[in-house]
């Protein structure tokens, strides 16, 4: 019966609130957290248990692009081979290097050496759920494409639709029950774009910049259940309008999840019908609960009102019976035991009284040294923080004065100062301002080899070009050009003497004075370039920056570095036991205040005990006088005076808490008889009517629907030997300007 109850609240209650925690539903499923019932213990206990995830990439209006399906196969029991039968494409394990054979059945057979598998691949059967979304511009249909970058009022509907059904019988007829998905679509907003956002069956949350919505639906149960609209409107769909400036519109995600019904029994929608028996009864017993929690409110409120007079009553009463019992008291003390032990009451009085005169005496002198002893504990506890910070100085380590007020504040921030991140950082950047400095000393002399390197490639290049000069002359003065000279060469006409003859002019002009002043003059002058000089430059710093990294890699620098972290290590330690020690000091010292205070609250208590026993000591001496003169039949009044007083005064004790009680019920039967009301009006009521009038078929179409959700498990497909479940998240492409 609970999970029936579960059930009815789910389906009439689901879909008219929306709390702000579905937004973190997308945040968990977007991190691979089930959306299946919490206490559900298939997944640990089945033998192989498949934990599907679907990704749907689609574009903007919903279309499908790819689907990618994650598989997390359980080897709960440990078995070596794990048999597969799915549907994808390009199947990959992800994780492990387990590899498959295919059997007979044509189904792989992965060696799985008891662990789990981890499978992905492409999805190519149709989707259970289509999902659509409808863009409008100031009414009228537009495609993404089109309302990219555009302004006016926009909107932006998801429908679902649901594809997977079962054909049951229902009332002896066939009808089609819709596997139950729970759709959940979410989407951010940038509130400079989008404002006076609203939703239909979704829920809108506002951190300032961004616009968070979030929204439900359930395609199909509206069918599946056969309810009327007029009475309960389940969500199929979701809406967003939004006064919209330069649209655009970031990654939608929508969930899609069967597991609201996972825990649920079927069998238990066989006792609904009995269920319509029963209200009658239960409206009825709603009336008279309503009649009489209001006649309780009633007749607490006459009750609390004649409160008042109840205490005054006591209260004289008590006064009179207290009156009563110190006269019956005296009487019997003075007749009876006072008459017997007043003596040895006068002498023990006397022994009282000089005992509390020696412990105020005490208590007075050990008062009047607290002072001292406080100013010696306060100067104590300044020797020692004066010796820490001295010790500190000595140590290379500067710190404000020390007192007991700042030393854990300022202890706290050294050592932390001393943490090894913060160390290395230091002792890096030092030990790279040291190598900088001696690498910056020897910049002219890396300048030079740098100006060398770069003059040697320009003179090779100027070389090259006054050859080919040389060449184009010698060859015109035999009548060629460079290009008809090759082509005789390469026809073969040009014989070998002839080709050395003009390559030994060629090298003859290149090693003459001439062409060799020629080479250097404009090699001197490709030098003086922007581009050489930036090239120089450049390549200068280059060689600077990496003179540096390799000083900083060497083996001075690195152990400088390592025996700063070692030091600050041991000072780190140092300085948190020094801490520790000042903290235990400091307990100390403030502890010994607090003793010191209560020796002085002691002392003035001393001093009112001796006031005291001063007067017992004289009214026993009174006592022993008058004794024998009242000792005769007092006795019983003094008993039953005694008795009746202390019985008043316990109901005297108890009246306050009677009439704060009686208050408090009255309080709380008012809110019991307007939550009725409430509970009745907006629960009782409406799902007895639900029940009387349309019970009808509507436990065999919420066992079919259970059953329709939990025969749904996986979308690639599950072995006889496999449990599964599986949850879909659907991804729309951005809608912007670059697209």
């Amino acid at each position: 019966m609970k999970r029936l109850i579960k059930l009815m609240s789910a389906v009439l209650c689901l879909t008219l609130v929306l709390s702000a925690s579905l937004v973190g539903v997308f945040a968990l499923s977007m991190n691979g957290i089930s959306l299946g019932s919490k206490d559900k213990a298939t997944p640990d206990e089945a033998e192989i248990f498949k934990d599907e995830t679907v990704y749907v990439m689609a574009k903007a209006d919903g279309t499908v692009d790819k689907i990618i399906v994650s598989d997390w196969i359980k080897n709960n029991k440990g078995a070596d081979t794990i048999k597969d039968l799915s549907t994808l494409g390009d199947i990959e394990n992800v994780k492990t290097d387990a590899s498959f054979t295919l059997d007979s059945d044509n189904m792989r057979v992965w060696e799985a050496n008891g662990e789990d598998l981890y499978l992905e691949g492409i999805g190519k059967e149709p989707l259970p759920v289509d999902l659509t979304v409808t863009y409008s511009l100031d009414g009228k249909v537009i495609s993404p494409e089109e309302l990219s970058g555009k302004s006016g009022k926009v909107t932006i509907r998801f429908d679902y639709t649901n594809n997977a059904y079962e054909t049951v019988k229902i009332g002896g007829r066939d009808e089609r029950i819709y596997v139950p998905f729970l759709m959940m679509s979410g989407m951010i907003l940038d509130s400079e774009k989008f404002s006076n956002v609203t939703v239909t069956n979704g829920k809108v949350v506002s951190d300032g910049d961004r616009t968070i919505l979030a929204g439900i639906a359930f395609p199909g149960l509206q069918y599946d259940l056969g309810l009327s609209r007029d009475k309960i409107d389940i969500p199929s769909y979701f809406e967003v309008n939004a006064d919209v400036k330069d649209f655009e519109l970031g990654t939608t995600v929508t969930i899609a999840a069967n597991g609201l019904t996972k825990d649920i029994d079927p069998d238990d929608f066989d006792s609904l019908n009995k269920l319509k028996d029963s209200m009658n009864t239960l409206e009825s017993a709603m009336s008279a609960l309503i009649d009489g929690s209001s006649q309780l409110y009633t007749g607490l409120e006459t009750l609390l009102e004649k409160s008042g007079a109840l205490s005054e009553g006591v209260d004289a009463l008590y006064t009179g019976a207290e009156q009563l019992s110190d006269g019956a008291a005296q009487v019997n003390d003075g007749a009876k035991e006072l008459s017997k032990g007043a003596d040895t009451l006068s002498d023990g009085t006397i022994t009282l009284d000089l005992g509390a005169l020696d412990l105020s005496s005490g208590l007075k002198t050990l008062d009047s040294n607290s002072n001292a002893l406080n100013a010696g504990s306060d100067m104590t506890f300044a020797s020692i923080l004066a010796t820490a910070q001295k010790s500190l100085k000595e140590a290379g380590i500067d710190v404000p004065d020390l007192t007991p007020d700042n030393y854990s504040k300022v202890l706290d921030a050294l050592i932390d100062s001393l943490s090894e991140e913060n160390v290395r950082a230091q002792a890096e950047a030092t030990a790279r301002a040291k190598v900088t400095a001696a690498v910056e000393t020897n910049r002219e002399a890396v300048t030079a080899a740098v100006t060398d390197a770069v003059r040697q490639n320009v003179k090779a290049e100027v070389e090259s070009g006054v050859r080919a000069q040389v060449t184009a002359k010698v060859l015109e003065s035999l009548g060629y050009s460079v290009e008809d000279y090759n082509n005789a060469v390469a026809a073969g006409l040009v014989d070998e003497e002839t080709q050395a003859q003009v390559n030994g002019a060629i090298d003859s002009q290149m090693a003459s004075a001439e062409v060799a002043a020629t080479i250097e003059a404009l090699t001197d002058q490709n030098m003086q370039t922007e581009a050489v000089q930036s090239a120089i430059a450049q390549n200068t710093e280059a060689k600077i920056k990496s003179l540096i990294e390799e000083n900083m890699q060497s083996e001075e620098v690195l152990k400088g570095i390592s025996e700063a972290l070692a030091k600050a290590k041991a000072g780190r330690e140092s300085i948190i036991a020094l801490k520790s020690q000042l903290d235990n000091y400091n307990t100390f010292n403030n502890g010994l205040k607090t003793y010191t205070d209560g020796v002085g609250s002691a002392s003035s208590g001393a001093d009112q005990l001796y006031s005291g026993t001063t007067q017992i000591k004289l009214g026993s001496l009174a006592l022993s006088d008058g004794a024998s003169a009242l000792k005769d039949g007092t006795e019983q009044l003094s008993d039953g005076a005694d008795t009746l007083k202390n019985g008043i005064l316990t109901l005297k004790d108890g009246v306050p808490a009677l009439i704060d009680g009686v208050s408090q019920l009255r309080d709380g039967s008012m809110q019991l008889s307007d939550g009725l009301k409430q509970f009745n009006e907006e629960g009782v009521s409406k799902i007895t009517s639900l029940l009387k009038n349309d019970v009808g078929d509507l436990a065999e179409r919420l066992k079919a629907t259970v059953k329709a959700a939990q025969n749904y498990k996986s979308y690639s497909g599950l072995t006889d030997q496999m449990d599964g479940e599986v949850k879909f998240i659907y991804k729309t492409e951005e809608v912007n300007s670059d697209k």
